[in-house]
């Protein structure tokens, strides 16, 4: 169920993706988290068996499965750069937020991998990145998507540490962010998909309410 980024990146999982991240949960060891992201898998797949069945079927170039197989992509790289700082961070409110970016992100692709698969269709197709939506291929950069970090960025986050860590953990994550809600907002204008419009609605409200935290987040590190 991983999908490669510009390293093999696992996804994310069950949290509910309408919520900011709590401040004051302790770091979950790593056993748990990878515990938790496996019952993800779990979950999403058993959401997609649920749900995608009771609509009609999109084919293999559809907007539909170009968005899921995009945003399952776009997904990966969001929770390698969250377990990054839940495992590197010492600020206790990062550290948490990180984990519920992980694990929310990563059921996400759960559910997108099995509804393509009640759909007969496979995890990637014939189509080139974004061809799915009108006129975005112009902004798929050096083979990323939009708000995707590059592997430079991604080799100094690993790098990184304490505060740097944090102010370009947050950084990046909030351009990816606004990425992924320019592409789940072109996928709800495109479809009537009502399984595809719910998750697509669910993750503009979700990574909305996380900006507004990044941006409480960076003000009080930049600040204090």
């Amino acid at each position: 169920m991983t999908v490669s980024t510009d390293s093999d990146a696992s996804a994310q999982a069950g949290a509910p993706a309408d919520g900011p991240a709590s401040s004051g949960a302790h770091r979950f060891g790593a056993g748990w988290i990878a515990l938790a992201l496996i019952v993800g898998i779990l979950l999403g797949a058993g959401a997609g068996f649920l749900g995608a069945r009771t609509m009609g079927v999109p084919g293999d170039t559809s907007a539909e499965a170009g968005f899921l197989r995009d945003m399952s992509t776009h997904h990966a790289q969001a929770v390698e750069m969250s377990m990054i700082a839940h495992a590197n961070s010492t600020d206790p409110q990062i550290v948490t937020f990180a984990g519920d970016i992980a694990l929310t992100q990563h059921g996400q692709i759960g559910t997108m991998h099995a509804w393509l698969r009640d759909w007969n269709l496979g995890p990637t197709g014939s189509e080139p990145a974004m061809a799915w939506m009108p006129d975005a291929q112009g902004s798929v950069r050096n083979g990323l998507m939009p708000g995707m970090a590059t592997p430079d960025q991604l080799a100094t986050l690993r790098k990184a540490t304490g505060k740097d860590l944090d102010v370009q953990f947050l950084t990046l994550m909030r351009q990816h962010h606004l990425g992924g809600i320019h592409m789940a907002q072109a996928i709800l204008d495109m479809t009537d998909n009502e399984d595809v419009r719910w998750l697509a609605g669910s993750m503009v409200r979700g990574q909305q309410s996380e900006i507004n935290l990044i941006d409480s987040i960076l003000k009080r590190i930049q600040t204090g």
